[in-house]
């Protein structure tokens, strides 16, 4: 049987196809290990927020280049033409099978990692005095605990503060979350898409009134725009200070 002058490519080939499909899932087992080893529930929801996107888009790019691969490892005939024709399939299925991947990840599983990360910020917090769970205190008890550049930073929407009290003991816990980074779904087109594009301070709010702050969104994917309307917390005068005797 005469072997085909094709075969060390095909055999090359595959082997590509091989080591990208094993490097694509390596990637994504390795991310959900180095996940189960953070026992923190806010390192958690910080490690997916940065990098679980990202890194299922680089998984994606490296199977995709091992189903290209995949594609061309079965050569038995090849012409001039047929090079041309194969290099153009290559990559226009490559590129489809990327911006699927990229659109999958952009306008639909935002929807599922957004309910993820608000199970992971609201479970209850172990107390290290007691290892009890802790209480998350509303946005009026939680003023006493923040400092006052704290409280204009969540006045502005730009941080958003949770804390955790130990009832028994008096321990505080405070986290800091983005205040409107996060997409929200759009009214227009549903998507997970729509966003703070920018802010202004109608009014600025004062120890006697409160201040008027105007939101407006905007979608990605839709364009579709809106503006909201939110009030300022008065500000909260400090209490004097006694010189010691």
């Amino acid at each position: 049987m005469v072997e085909s002058p094709y075969a060390s490519w095909n055999s090359l080939a595959l082997n590509i196809a091989y080591v990208g499909w094993a490097l694509g899932i390596l990637v994504v087992v390795g991310y959900i290990v180095r996940l189960s080893t953070i026992p923190d529930n806010k390192d958690k929801y910080d490690f997916i927020n940065r990098h679980e996107v990202k890194t299922l888009w680089y998984a994606a790019l490296i199977m995709i280049v091992g189903a290209c691969a995949f594609f061309n490892g079965n050569i038995t005939q090849l012409t001039t033409i047929m090079t041309f024709v194969r290099i153009f399939l290559t990559a226009m299925m490559g590129t489809i099978a990327a911006l699927i991947v990229q659109n999958l990840l952009k306008f639909y599983y935002p929807f599922f990692i957004e309910k993820r990360l608000k199970v992971l910020r609201y479970k209850p917090r172990i107390s290290p005095k007691t290892g009890k769970p802790m209480k998350l205190l509303s946005e009026e008890e939680e003023d006493v605990h923040l400092d006052e550049g704290m409280q204009a930073e969540e006045n502005v929407f730009s941080v958003d503060y949770d804390v955790w009290k130990d009832e028994e003991t008096g321990f505080i816990k405070i986290e800091k979350y983005a205040g409107h980074l996060h997409a929200i779904q759009c009214p227009e087109c549903n998507y997970q898409t729509f966003k703070v594009s920018r802010e202004e301070i109608i009014r600025a709010p004062t120890e006697a009134l409160e201040g008027e702050l105007l939101k407006h969104y905007q979608c990605s994917y839709c364009g579709y725009k809106a503006k909201k309307t939110v009030v300022l917390k008065a500000q909260v005068k400090p209490a004097p200070t006694t010189a010691p005797a």
